[in-house]
């Protein structure tokens, strides 16, 4: 442990207490961060993967602070890495990124002689990035089904199929209702929390078979944290 704990041979001396500190703090301050967006966010651009990064980044940035520590030339070397990277490749997810990030800072404290540093930070990095997948951190699961229908019966006769949902479904939101010139009848699309999603075939069938309904389709719907 003692030769451990000086192996950090950069140009200054390591402050293990404050490296452990920075580097839970960006953790626990990533979290705040992630959960205000999860709270905040609208719309279908929704990701689970970039929930994750605005975790993973952080603590990241607080081992590469760490690291350089006032150090021009490894500034400079750490911009040329990243310069290197950025040419080559092209990430389009923002998770693949932070481990393209990780493996980077990992290298340049190898590289800079803090060693103990590097293993350190590769090890929390690891475990946090475990404890993401591992809770799936950032899932959002608020429906199960997408049900799409054509209704011809008239709509004050509408609250008998509303009825009928009411046995099937938890919560159901109308995504869409499009009615069409000279077609009897509206076609409606909604988004359906059930109460047992193994049944939705069985659901499905049943709905087929329900007086005014008919062109039923449904298939399961694909978490929206991914869309």
């Amino acid at each position: 442990m003692d030769w451990f704990v000086s192996s950090d041979m950069g140009t200054m001396p390591t402050d293990f207490g404050s490296l452990a500190l920075g580097l839970v703090l960006a953790f626990v301050c990533g979290q705040v961060l992630s959960w205000v967006y999860m709270l905040t966010h609208t719309g279908l651009s929704y990701s689970r993967s970039f929930v994750n990064s605005l975790i993973v980044i952080p603590v990241i940035v607080s081992l590469v602070m760490q690291i350089l520590q006032n150090s021009l030339v490894t500034a400079f070397g750490m911009m040329a890495v990243f310069a290197i990277v950025r040419f080559r490749n092209i990430l389009r997810d923002t998770l693949d990124t932070s481990y393209i990030l990780s493996t980077i800072v990992v290298g340049m404290a190898c590289g800079t002689m803090k060693f103990a540093s590097a293993a350190f930070g590769t090890v929390l990095t690891s475990l946090i990035l475990l404890f993401l997948w591992a809770t799936e951190y950032g899932s959002r699961h608020r429906y199960d089904a997408v049900v799409n229908f054509h209704w011809n019966r008239p709509a004050d006769e509408f609250s008998d199929l509303q009825s009928f949902f009411n046995r099937h479904v938890l919560k159901s939101f109308l995504a869409n209702q499009r009615s069409m010139d000279g077609v009897e009848g509206v076609d409606f699309s909604y988004r359906m929390r059930l109460r047992d999603p193994e049944k939705l075939e069985l659901f499905l069938d049943e709905l087929k078979h329900f007086p005014g309904v008919s062109r039923v389709t449904g298939l399961m719907a694909a978490d929206e944290s991914e869309v």
